[in-house]
């Protein structure tokens, strides 16, 4: 079993060093820091006191971590389920009835997330993971010393356990639909955070596709954070240049929405003067006015499938940890025979009146 003075010594610090980095305390050096992170993530160290000698006995705690995204919660940020909110939903679905509790964290991109995920990952039996919220390297360290399974993550990363959706087929068939069926052949992008996976794979496809597409072209696309106000901002940019596109495909749904009231209040008609998509059809794209036509994708069951797995996962070293005894082993990830899958779910079109077609009953 690796103990701080492990650390301590292979890094050349003082055990208080270690304890001060584990805990994410400013009074260390970032060179120091960094040695310190290096022979954590090298020997396998689970920061938790209380799993130093009982790093085989089950805490009955799985956690989820997700990045926050956006500054300011505006109007369908603060009233309604969105997509974190339908995956950690799910993933109760399934605990509920069980001695299983979910311990949820959010937090921005940056090292003091990633200090609280690192403390984290020592008080629970595994972990999921919604986007790219680790750099690979210590991902990959941390999926060897505890279960781990991520959503809509990075898909180079040995070892892991995966679940994302057909981020390329969602953003085919909107394109195919909106140059087949209505025939706009001008269409603009407004992307996701760089730092998404989703966001860069949807982007990609879209700029795949319109090259494909005959006599279709691409504005340059925007770039919001996933939130309505940023769906707002990309209204604005859109509407400072000099013509509008036919037709604006966006990353996500709220986005969608953010940017069709913009428009409402500049006075542009949807569709009438632009077609706006959207993409995950969560609840409120069915209540804007228009409805938002999306790209539907399977949130709950990435929540659902995501908990079952990472209890499978917990459960093989479990009984593996019993029927080799109560030695420990540095990688827990070995606990179990089976190879980690990466699996991709479908995504499909859900057409409303936002991209031209008529409201449904309408004769």
């Amino acid at each position: 079993m690796v103990t701080v003075y492990d650390i301590a010594r292979q890094a050349g610090v003082s055990t208080a060093t270690v304890s001060r980095v584990v805990h994410g305390s400013d009074l260390v050096r970032p060179e120091t820091r960094q040695r310190v992170v290096d022979v954590i993530e090298r020997l396998g160290f689970v920061p938790d006191a209380s799993a130093q000698g009982l790093s085989r006995r089950r805490k009955d705690i799985i956690g989820l971590v997700a990045l926050e995204r956006g500054a300011d919660e505006i109007d369908i940020e603060r009233s309604s389920l969105l997509y974190i909110d339908e995956i950690v939903h799910a993933v109760e679905g399934v605990l509920r009835g069980s001695e299983v509790s979910l311990l949820l964290s959010f937090g921005p991109r940056g090292e003091s997330f990633q200090r609280r995920i690192r403390t984290l990952s020592g008080k629970v039996d595994g972990l999921i993971m919604a986007e790219d919220v680790l750099p690979r390297g210590e991902l990959a360290a941390l999926a060897r010393r505890v279960p781990v399974v991520v959503i809509a993550g990075p898909a180079d990363v040995a070892g892991l356990d995966t679940l994302a959706v057909d981020n390329a087929g969602g953003i085919q068939a909107v394109v195919s639909h909106l140059a087949s069926a209505h025939g706009y052949r001008r269409l603009c992008f407004v992307g996701g955070p760089a730092d998404s996976p989703d966001a860069r794979q949807r982007l990609a496809a879209f700029g795949d596709v319109v090259r494909t597409t005959a006599r279709c072209t691409a504005d340059r696309p925007i770039h919001g954070d996933f939130s309505e106000a940023s769906g707002s901002d990309a209204g604005r940019a859109l509407l400072a240049r000099p013509r509008l596109p036919e037709a604006v495909a966006c990353a996500n749904d709220q986005m969608a929405i953010g940017l069709l009231q913009e428009f409402r209040r500049a006075g542009v008609a949807v569709p009438g003067d632009v077609a706006v998509t959207g993409f995950d059809d969560i609840y409120p794209s069915r209540m804007t006015d228009p409805p938002l036509t999306t790209v539907s994708q399977p949130l709950r069951d990435l929540g659902s499938m995501a908990a079952r797995r990472l209890l499978d996962r917990v459960g093989r070293i479990d009984r593996d940890d019993r029927s080799h005894g109560s030695d420990d082993r540095d990688d827990r990830s070995h606990g179990s025979d089976v190879p980690p899958t990466a699996e991709v779910l479908p995504t499909r079109l859900v057409i409303r009146s936002s991209c031209g077609c008529p409201a449904p009953g309408a004769g």
